[in-house]
C-alpha cells in the first residue's frame, strides 16, 4: 500500500497488507483502506520507530476504536523490537503528540497492545509463520520474512537498512521467492546515505553480491520521490547482476 520513502502525489510510504489482517509497517500507505478494511486488522508488525513506519498507527486506531468495540473483538496487537515499543510509549502515545490508545478506552479494553519481539524470533500472526530478521539502521530496526503457506518458501523485507552482513547470513538459509529491499537515495547522496544507514545504488550492489539466489525477484523499496530515475540509472550504469524493479504502489505477491 505504500513504498515511497516520503510523500508527494501518488507516494505513499511503508506499509504492506498481509491476508488482509496483518499489517508489515504503518506508513500513510494505510489511508488507502477503507474503513471495513481498517477494522479487520488485527496485528501490526512494525520494522522501527521512525515516522514514515509508524504514523498510521495513532490513526489506525482512533478510526477503528468503536467498530472494533461493538464487534466484541480484541485491541490492535502491535509488535515491534522491545525500543521501538519505547519510542511509541514516549514520543507518540503521551497524550501531548496523541492521547495513549495503550490505554483507551481503558486500561482494561484498550485500543492497541504492544508485543515486544527479538530478531531470529520466529511468529504465527495470522496463521503465517514469520521470521524477525536483523537490519541496520541509525536505530534498532528489523526485517521480516514471510513463508508461503503450501510451497517451501519466503518473502523477505529488509526494512530499512545499510550495509548488514547479519542479514546476508540469514537470507543465505532462506529459500526466497521475493525480496523487498530499499534503496533510498540515488548515488549523488551517499554520503547522506550512509549518514542515515540507508542504501544507494553503490552499496545495495556491493550487498547483493553476496547473495546468491537466481530464482528469487528483488524489488525496490523505499526510493525517495523524484530519485527513482536516478537510482535506477545508478543500478544500471553499474550493471546490477540480476534484474532489480522498482516496487509500485497497489502491487500484490502471492504467497500461496
Amino acid at each position: 500500500m505504500g513504498c515511497s520513502g516520503a510523500i508527494a502525489a501518488g507516494c505513499h510510504t511503508t506499509a504492506f497488507l498481509l491476508d488482509g489482517r496483518t499489517l508489515i509497517d504503518a506508513g500513510t500507505g494505510v489511508g488507502n483502506l477503507s474503513l471495513e478494511e481498517l477494522s479487520a486488522i488485527d496485528d501490526v508488525l512494525l520494522s522501527h520507530s521512525h515516522l514514515d513506519h509508524v504514523l498510521g498507527i495513532p490513526l489506525l486506531a482512533d478510526s477503528v476504536m468503536r467498530q472494533r468495540r461493538l464487534a466484541g473483538r480484541g485491541p490492535i496487537r502491535v509488535h515491534g523490537l522491545p525500543d521501538t515499543l519505547q519510542a511509541l510509549r514516549d514520543h507518540l502515545f503521551n497524550g501531548v503528540i496523541w492521547p495513549d490508545f495503550t490505554r483507551l478506552p481503558t486500561p482494561e479494553a484498550p485500543a492497541l497492545q504492544l508485543l515486544p519481539l527479538a530478531i531470529g524470533q520466529v511468529l504465527e500472526v495470522g496463521g503465517r509463520r514469520i521470521e524477525v530478521l536483523p537490519a541496520r539502521h541509525t536505530v534498532p530496526a528489523c526485517g521480516y520474512a514471510v513463508q508461503h503457506r503450501r510451497a517451501p518458501l519466503w518473502w523477505a523485507y529488509t526494512g530499512d537498512t545499510g550495509p548488514n552482513p547479519l542479514l546476508w547470513q540469514r537470507l543465505a538459509r532462506l529459500p526466497l521467492s521475493h525480496l523487498v529491499i530499499e534503496a533510498a537515495f540515488s548515488d549523488e547522496e551517499s554520503e547522506l546515505a550512509a549518514l542515515a544507514q540507508h542504501h544507494c545504488p553503490r552499496t545495495l550492489l556491493a550487498e547483493l553480491s553476496q547473495f546468491e539466489q537466481p530464482g528469487c525477484s528483488i524489488w525496490l523499496t523505499h526510493i525517495k520521490p523524484g530519485e527513482l530515475r536516478a537510482v535506477m540509472a545508478g543500478l544500471a550504469q553499474a550493471q546490477a547482476p540480476q534484474p532489480l524493479q522498482p516496487l509500485l504502489t497497489g502491487q500484490c505477491f502471492q504467497l500461496d
